[in-house]
């Protein structure tokens, strides 16, 4: 079974420095329909203007993991992080028994283009921690790339959660096809370009819900990046 969540159908913060899409409810969105998928609770898709950002707020029993599509994100947390997060990183951050951190865009003239998630983790009060990592582009060229994982597997950010998170670029006209593992799920999230999933068409900030599925066959119409989520 395939269910599509299109780009036009999530909830939106819209101030005059950020404005944020919300896949599932978030905020002020609140649709009882759409409160996560499986373990995943958050995917934000935020543009954050220049010298501007989220200020220190709290966080506990939450997996997050922020991807930069453009721009940098100035990191800052209590448990004495700061990094800059450039287009092509990933962080995670296990929030377990709490922490505080902040996010803003250190630009005078660009905004900043990042997708925020969140996923509930294996178990409550886990001790809090961090990682940064950039993933050599060639190594999603065509292909899904481990960016996250519950063991760290192939140097993957470690997440505390029976989740993987993959990214893959797929050139304009090619096919790129994926085995589902049996009795898991996946949720797909179109970064960018337009493709076809199993003969579905999405488009940026689409995304699509599988269960019951025993491949992925993607084909490109445009330059595509997504991220397929694995999940129990």
């Amino acid at each position: 079974m395939i269910r599509i969540r299109k780009a036009d159908q999530r909830g939106r913060t819209h101030i005059d420095w950020l404005d944020s899409r919300h896949t599932f409810s978030f905020g002020d969105y609140l649709d009882p329909s759409q409160i996560g998928f499986r373990s995943l609770r958050v995917i934000n898709d935020d543009w954050v203007a220049p010298n501007s950002g989220f200020g220190m707020y709290p966080h506990r029993d939450m997996e997050i993991v922020t991807y930069v599509l453009e721009g940098e994100l100035q990191h800052r947390d209590s448990m004495g992080h700061g990094e800059v997060l450039r287009a092509g990183e990933l962080q995670r951050m296990t929030a377990g028994t709490g922490i505080r951190h902040s996010e803003f865009n250190p630009s005078p003239t660009k905004p900043v283009h990042l997708y925020q998630i969140w996923l509930l983790p294996r178990e409550r009060g886990l001790t809090p921690s961090y990682e940064q990592k950039a993933f050599p582009a060639e190594g999603r060229n065509g292909r899904f790339q481990l960016v996250a994982s519950p063991d760290g597997k192939d140097g993957s950010l470690k997440i505390e959660q029976d989740a993987r998170i993959l990214l893959a670029t797929v050139p304009t006209g090619r096919n790129l096809h994926q085995d589902l593992p049996a009795g898991r799920h996946a949720w797909l999230q179109v970064l960018r370009g337009k493709l076809t999933l199993n003969g579905e068409s999405l488009e940026p900030g689409d995304a699509a819900a599988l269960s019951d599925e025993a491949t992925l066959d993607l084909q490109a119409s445009s330059d595509a990046e997504v991220m397929w989520f694995d999940l129990a």
